[in-house]
């Protein structure tokens, strides 16, 4: 058996008082209730802690020492108790983010949401959208938030946000084709493409639907700078990215966007935890925060 913080608690109230009937009062407990907290708080410590002087519990030489030791500890532990009852906004918290999302996304609102919150430290882990899912169902992030199609009985899922994918090119020439072009017609070209269990190209191969199997899919890559990177340095691939990671390289005349007739690659942005999962106020609050900022993001 080991010491308890309540008896503890009970012990320095009866160092303090000298009487079990007042500390009982004040705790709520019966008399019976303290005299057995100290009595077995003796039998674990191996020795007596009180004399009984004029009818007054009072420490003996073992007894102060014990409280000299303890005092500090228990006012410690209750300093930290009440801390985080009271205080929101202290903690940790684990986010499991998609590659496009922790790319494009996230890095803004991290920031913004320290600085108004210092003393919360966040930590992200990022994966493609099947990574992050298997954490939340392994309990090693609070939320994810990612793009793909979630397929887990486990884990569940709020839309935060809307995307746009587009299909872009290094190539000019093909991209000067303003009437655009139907995605039959393109599907034999060189196409670079994400990973399995990435939620881009699972958005873009569902999209296809039948017409998947005739993709001619010349690489896979696992990031999508690797991919823009590719198609610059070729200059004949295509491939199908979301409009925010390639804004920069569509502005510098780096890459050029592919109309695709008839067809619309669309997805979700989704908030995820796993469905036995406890929100805390710390957590609430700052899914309410990236919430509000990644609609500011995506509306610009």
């Amino acid at each position: 058996m080991k010491v308890t913080m309540r008896q503890m608690e009970i012990f320095l109230e009866v160092a303090q008082m000298g009487h079990l009937t007042k500390v009982a009062e004040k705790m709520g407990l019966s008399q019976s209730a303290v005299s057995m907290s100290i009595k077995e708080l003796e039998n674990i410590i191996g020795y007596k802690l009180f004399d009984r002087i004029n009818k007054k519990l009072v420490l003996n030489e073992k007894g102060r020492a014990f409280a000299e030791a303890i005092a500090p500890l228990v006012s410690k532990l209750n300093d930290i108790e009440e801390e985080f009852k009271n205080d929101e906004n202290n903690g940790e918290l684990l986010i499991g983010v998609s590659t496009t999302i922790a790319d494009y996304l996230i890095p803004p609102i991290i920031c913004n949401y320290m600085k108004n919150y210092p003393q919360v430290k966040v930590q992200l882990k990022i994966g493609n959208t099947k990574s992050v899912v298997d954490m939340i169902e392994q309990g090693t992030v609070d939320i994810g938030f990612v793009e793909g199609h979630v397929d887990s009985t486990a884990v569940k899922q709020e839309v935060v946000g809307l995307d746009e994918l587009i299909v872009v090119t290094g190539d000019r020439e093909l991209a000067s084709n303003e009437e655009g072009y139907y995605i039959d017609k393109l599907l034999d070209k060189r196409w670079v493409i994400r990973e399995e269990g990435s939620g881009t190209r699972e958005v873009f191969l569902t999209h296809l639907g039948d017409m998947a199997s005739q993709l001619n899919v010349f690489l896979e890559l696992g990031h999508p700078e690797s991919i823009k990177n590719m198609l610059i340095q070729s200059g004949n691939c295509l491939t199908c990215l979301p409009r925010i990671s390639v804004m920069r390289e569509l502005e510098r005349g780096d890459l050029f966007e592919v109309k695709i007739k008839k067809l619309k690659f669309e997805r979700q942005f989704l908030l995820i935890y796993h469905k036995d999962k406890y929100k805390t106020t710390l957590l609430n609050k700052f899914i309410y925060f990236t919430r509000i900022q990644l609609g500011q993001i995506l509306e610009r």
